[in-house]
């Protein structure tokens, strides 16, 4: 694929391209959502850009930890922001702020927490495409029909046939942004789509790692985000069943 398509004289560089339009859909997504449930359009928009803000911090924050050997022997690795960004540091950090910007306006977390969700899936299915076209995230070598042959990118390896993980991703997020949001229609207990999204994107994350072949850490026989992933379900798991427990018992978060 190409990063960088040219329509006459103006360039559009489609990673950046595909993060924007993820951004300005889910932003509208919860605009629109959100104006149905009575919640604060303020906000929103309050949380939007601290998600951005947190979630760009976190990203580059994980990545330091989990690069710490490598810039240890390369310290140069930490003003080189051409890449080493680790998503779930963006999910985490994201999570973070919003939830402080709540505190601070005194608004409750949860009901935000759950409209957010499906759409931050959303936009990370349009993240993926950008990841599509720049060849990042890059999957396993294959002889399958099902594959992608690189020929521009200056992160997969080019010219070989490989796994197209950048779209089983996407796919896969796009598809839980729906499964989300049919499981919001039917009105669940407070907390428990922000739940699902834990556990949904945990085990297709976990998953996805085994076809992926670009380097981004490892603990034994696991990479990193598969540990991460196994913690975000057990998470996931553990706050669906509390916030159960507590609409149950008529306990208000």
């Amino acid at each position: 694929m190409f990063n960088d398509i040219k329509i006459g004289p103006v360039t559009f560089h489609m990673y950046g391209l595909m993060i924007a339009i993820g951004f300005a859909a889910a932003l509208m997504m919860c605009l629109k959502r959100g104006k149905k449930r009575g919640l604060n359009e303020d906000i929103i928009y309050g949380i939007f850009f601290c998600a951005i803000f947190g979630g760009m911090i976190g990203c580059r924050l994980l990545y330091y930890i989990v690069e710490i050997p490598e810039i240890l022997k390369d310290p140069s690795i930490l003003w080189n922001f051409k890449n080493g960004y680790v998503v779930y540091g963006g999910i985490i950090g994201g999570a973070l702020t919003s939830l402080i910007y709540c505190r601070v306006k005194k608004e409750r977390f949860l009901p935000y927490f759950d409209l957010v969700m499906p759409a931050v899936s959303f936009a990370q299915g349009f993240g993926r495409l950008g990841c599509f076209f720049a060849g990042c995230c890059y999957g396993r070598e294959t002889d399958s029909w099902f594959s992608i042959t690189f020929t521009h990118s200056d992160f997969a390896p080019n010219g070989v046939k490989l796994l197209p993980t950048q779209l089983m991703s996407s796919a896969g997020d796009f598809l839980i942004c729906g499964l989300l949001l049919l499981y919001a229609g039917r009105k669940p207990k407070e907390g428990q789509v922000a739940a699902g999204y834990m556990v949904l994107y945990g085990i297709g994350r976990f998953i996805i790692e085994f076809f992926r072949n670009d380097y981004r850490g490892s603990i034994g026989v696991l990479s990193t985000s598969q540990i991460i992933s196994i913690g975000v379900v057990a998470a996931g798991v553990v706050f669906y069943l509390v916030m159960n427990f507590r609409n149950c018992k008529g306990v208000t978060p």
